[in-house]
């Protein structure tokens, strides 16, 4: 351990996917950064043993919890046991480099403005395909926004660091005097859209958020949901509207809600229809009906 370096917690969630979550540790035993711990929470998962990730890896914590508490959740359990300057959260899903850590913990030293930072993001499956290299503003009518680079070649076109509408959840570092001020994720998402809302929230303490490309992760992508899953499809659907409910002034609320109303929502209704993709078309229905039978959101 290097003392005269910040402490980073490293954080990971792992739900059924012990395999996975020890291939992300194996990673991270070859960091040149070395004043790490890594905390590993294991989100009940009902078809795995996770004590194999303690006796594989005996330097990392393991905290098993006693009940699914989604990705918001695990991580903020994670936050609690934490004990570093710098707080990661990454997705059990992925691979560091060994020089992953330094342009993260440099860039949130340099300026204490900035209340959260992400790499690059590649894929897994091909490293020369970009994932993530900031994000687009989130668009007030579709409750959208797009990952800037998605599925391009990363030719040094999107290498310029620089402040970003968004964060991602894949990999984002956090100070902690940031989570202090501003508080943890909040749980009621679940699952999806927790880490803009979080981003939403320390904007709005001042902070900026920033893309930094001197560091990057590869990400295997949505083993723990799958890619195409009813799962998948009622907690985005649900906390679309939710994200906006909490993030958008009246004005742009109201003209949000009626798109949805108008367009979002019959659309998708009927494509899941006429795909006959009928447990998606349940799982959509259920997150409209959950909106509006939840007047009141946490805070």
């Amino acid at each position: 351990m290097n003392n005269n370096l910040p402490l980073v917690s490293i954080i990971t969630v792992n739900y059924n996917e012990s395999r996975v979550t020890m291939d992300l540790l194996e990673s991270l035993r070859n960091l040149s950064y070395k004043n790490v711990e890594v905390i590993v929470v294991d989100n009940a998962s009902p078809n795995d043993d996770p004590s194999i990730i303690k006796k594989t890896f005996p330097e990392i914590m393991l905290i098993e919890s006693d009940e699914n508490l989604g990705f918001a959740g695990g991580n903020n359990l994670g936050v609690k046991a934490a004990k570093g300057d710098y707080l990661l959260f990454i997705n059990n899903d992925t691979i560091v480099p060994e020089h992953f850590l330094e342009p993260l913990v440099e860039t949130l030293q340099k300026d204490t403005t900035i209340g959260m930072v992400s790499p690059k993001i590649k894929f897994h499956w091909d490293p020369s395909k970009i994932q993530y290299a900031g994000y687009t503003p989130m668009n007030k009518w579709t409750i959208r926004n797009h990952s800037i680079g998605y599925h391009q070649t990363d030719d040094g076109s999107y290498d310029s660091e620089g402040e970003t509408a968004s964060i991602h959840g894949a990999a984002m570092m956090v100070p902690r005097h940031v989570i202090e001020e501003v508080g943890m994720m909040n749980e009621m998402y679940f699952l999806y859209y927790e880490e803009h809302d979080w981003a939403e929230m320390i904007k709005r303490a001042g902070y900026s958020i920033y893309y930094q490309p001197k560091s990057y992760i590869l990400h295997k992508e949505s083993l723990s949901t799958g890619k195409n899953s009813p799962l998948k499809t009622y907690y985005i659907a649900r906390n679309r509207i939710v994200f906006a409910r909490r993030n958008f002034s009246s004005k742009y609320l109201w003209f949000s809600m009626l798109f949805q109303t108008v367009v979002s929502i019959p659309k998708n209704l009927i494509t899941f229809l006429l795909k006959g993709q009928f447990e998606h078309l349940k799982a959509f229905f259920s997150a409209i009906y959950w909106n509006l039978t939840h007047f009141k959101l946490s805070k």
